[in-house]
């Protein structure tokens, strides 16, 4: 299957370069996939979507402040871009900027870290040098890893705002380097309306990693290589997804986190269990879904492992036609952009 397949043209304009505030009043494009409709909407108008004793699942992923600028001993300038911590005060890391093995860097605030090469690689491993908590630091020091597509100028920047907007408002456990951005538009009130209309919540962790922004290379799709993700999945919310399957009632996805997550761990009778593993699924058309029975979704970049699961789950070239529709409709794309519900 061709990667070109799942090209588009966007306007340059329509990339979200700030969040919709209220982050419930933005548009959302809703795709009856049995009747092959399309509605528009208001983001917060989903909950006439979804019915009683169906399971909503969130991803409750906490992003970190990734994105660290620290100087060297010369007084050059480094970036620094944490990937994965690898144990107490060490995290695997990208650096922008050259370095000699063990060099020792300076951050805000006096704070002080090594950075050492691994053999065979272009990652580095930083270590902190501190006994504070490491995220509470993070906080201090670091800054929101925006997507590359996202323009700031940092010299003249809003750091609150954007972890606050950056960051959904059930966001629990650290470790993400980017945000589960479907999650993004809801607000507590919304999800307390849905819980009071009857609908189950549920959540699932996968910490979202660099790679969700990696570009098809290939030609062929077959031939890309999947990024791996770790996520857990916890008794209570596996119990959850059991019962709501066996009432034959829908499972939707907030995400597509969640579908890589639900549809990794589904075994060939259904049933989900709880684990704590990772994932490399590779969901493209031809693949058929077991676990997730409707999708909300922001709109994706063209030629993404993102738009592919989601053409996935409806029709490449209805989802295309939807994605057509938003951009006529002026729709606001991908990260702080618009959303889809797809059922």
């Amino acid at each position: 299957m061709e990667v070109s397949l799942f090209d588009y043209n966007l306007p340059k304009e329509l990339i979200a370069q700030h969040p919709h505030i209220p982050r419930d009043e933005c548009k959302l494009l809703v795709c009856n996939r049995q009747n092959h409709t399309i509605e528009h909407r208001i983001f917060k108008e989903i909950i006439n979507y979804i019915d009683e004793n169906d399971l909503l699942v969130l991803n409750d992923t906490k992003v970190i402040p990734a994105r660290i600028f620290a100087q060297k001993p010369t007084g050059g300038k480094i970036e620094i871009f944490l990937l994965e911590e690898i144990g107490k005060g060490r995290f695997l890391c990208l650096t922008r900027g050259k370095l000699k093995k063990d060099t020792i860097v300076y951050l805000k605030n006096s704070k002080t870290a090594r950075i050492t090469r691994i053999e065979n690689s272009d990652k580095r491993i930083v270590e902190f040098e501190t006994n504070e908590n490491i995220y509470e630091l993070l906080e201090d020091i670091g800054e929101v890893p925006l997507p590359p597509y996202i323009q700031r100028n940092y010299d003249n920047y809003n750091k609150e705002k954007d972890f606050k907007y950056y960051q959904t408002v059930f966001a629990k456990k650290e470790g993400a380097v980017a945000s589960p951005t479907a999650g993004l538009h809801f607000t507590e009130k919304l999800i307390n309306s849905i819980k009071a209309k009857g609908v189950k919540i549920a959540y699932i962790t996968l910490h979202v990693g660099i790679g969700t922004f990696r570009p098809v290379k290939e030609k062929e799709v077959e031939k890309h290589k999947m990024h791996s993700e770790k996520y857990q999945i916890s008794k209570e919310t596996a119990d959850l997804f059991n019962q709501t399957k066996s009432k034959r009632r829908r499972v939707i996805a907030v995400g597509t986190t969640v579908v890589r997550a639900l549809e990794s761990s589904i075994n060939k009778d259904g049933i989900l269990k709880p684990q704590k593993s990772s994932t490399d699924i590779f969901i493209y058309p031809g693949y058929k879904y077991k676990a997730v029975d409707a999708l909300i979704t922001n709109f994706h970049l063209p030629k993404s492992t993102l738009l592919m699961l989601v053409s996935a789950f409806y029709e490449r070239e209805k989802i295309l036609n939807c994605y057509k529709e938003a951009i006529d409709k002026h729709y606001r794309f991908f990260s702080f952009g618009d959303a889809m519900f797809i059922y």
